[in-house]
């Protein structure tokens, strides 16, 4: 059956007239009438009782039309999704990512992307560097923010990168190193160091210890923990010294504590990593916005804010927390 002829059908139905229908469809009158006919053959039935003086559906053409009507408005639907999924406005987006690194910037991007596509069903992925990686690379995820991994070149993913995060370290307010601006790595030779386990993010654990010996000391570590926030749980007991990027010192930071720079400046990449196999719609429509973003300076720039007199001020981007505890892996 051709769906022309259900459209056809449905036009002469609704205007009980071949002539009103011929002239909405603008179509010859004969040429309409004639698939109507073989509409007819198909079904096996007459659909439309039709004379010099009457018009009228039977029965079975007006069960027809109810079902056709549906039938019809179900494919107008279905393409209109196709071609929203093609152009990345539908489908749905997998997102893995690491904690604080991202914290700076991945709810406002977010939100930009829901905005610009609402359709597209968004899932997030709270993972180790490892984790993202196998599961960009198994296709359970479709796009992640993570740093690079030992070989992950053989596992044909394509990245972009989005920073270079330097090192630092967190220390608590009474600590002698607290009011400097920088320090050397070499100050921190006698000190207790807290860092995060390795399992949890080999290339940060790693570039830390090469930092060290590049300045010729293995260091002390005193507490190897899972979470950023049990390393800063740490150095506000009084344990040691945490060994953080600046995103921490940026989106994670208690009141207590501060983040210091280390010199000279040793980093650890943060890139976005995808499988250019399975680059959907909506993978590429993030890709595009994570660009934009990233050309026009967005990404590491919070939006300012809007005074309102009206309503007290409420923890944002603009007006971080005082003591803000983070619980979230910054591998």
């Amino acid at each position: 059956m051709d769906l022309r002829h259900l459209r056809y059908f449905q036009a002469v139905a609704e205007e009980m007239s071949f002539s009103r229908a011929s002239e909405r469809l603008r179509i010859a009158q004969p040429a309409l009438s004639r698939a109507v006919q073989e509409l007819e053959r198909d079904v096996g039935t007459r659909l439309i009782d039709r004379n010099r003086r009457t018009f009228a559906l039977t029965p079975a053409g007006a069960v027809l039309l109810s079902e056709a009507s549906l039938v019809l408005e179900r494919l107008e639907e279905s393409l209109r999704r196709v071609r929203r999924t093609a152009a990345g406005e539908e489908g749905e987006l997998r997102l893995g990512y690491i904690g604080p690194p991202t914290q700076p910037f991945l709810g406002r991007l977010l939100h930009d992307y829901r905005q610009r596509f609402p359709k597209v069903s968004v899932h997030l992925e709270e993972r180790t560097p490892e984790r993202v990686w196998e599961m960009v690379a198994k296709g359970r995820l479709s796009v992640a923010l993570t740093r690079p991994l030992p070989g992950q070149g053989e596992r044909s993913l394509s990245t972009l990168l989005l920073r270079k995060e330097p090192l630092g370290i967190v220390v608590p307010t009474g600590h002698p190193l607290a009011e400097k601006k920088s320090v050397p790595w070499k100050a921190l030779a006698q000190e207790p160091l807290i860092i995060l386990a390795r399992r949890e993010g080999v290339g940060l654990h790693d570039e830390i210890l090469a930092a060290c010996r590049a300045a010729g000391f293995t260091p002390r570590i005193a507490h190897t923990p899972s979470l950023m926030g049990t390393v800063l749980s740490y150095v506000e007991a009084g344990a040691g010294l945490g060994i953080a990027t600046d995103s921490v010192g940026i989106a994670a930071m208690p009141g207590s504590l501060h983040y210091v720079s280390v010199t000279p400046e040793r980093t650890v990449p943060l890139v976005m990593v995808w499988n250019p196999d399975e680059d959907t719609p909506p993978v590429k429509a993030f890709r595009d916005l994570m660009g934009e973003w990233l050309s026009t300076g967005r990404l590491w720039t919070p939006e300012p804010c809007r005074p309102n007199a009206s309503k007290p001020r409420s923890p944002s981007p603009c007006h971080p927390p005082a003591r803000r505890p983070h619980r979230a892996r910054d591998p």
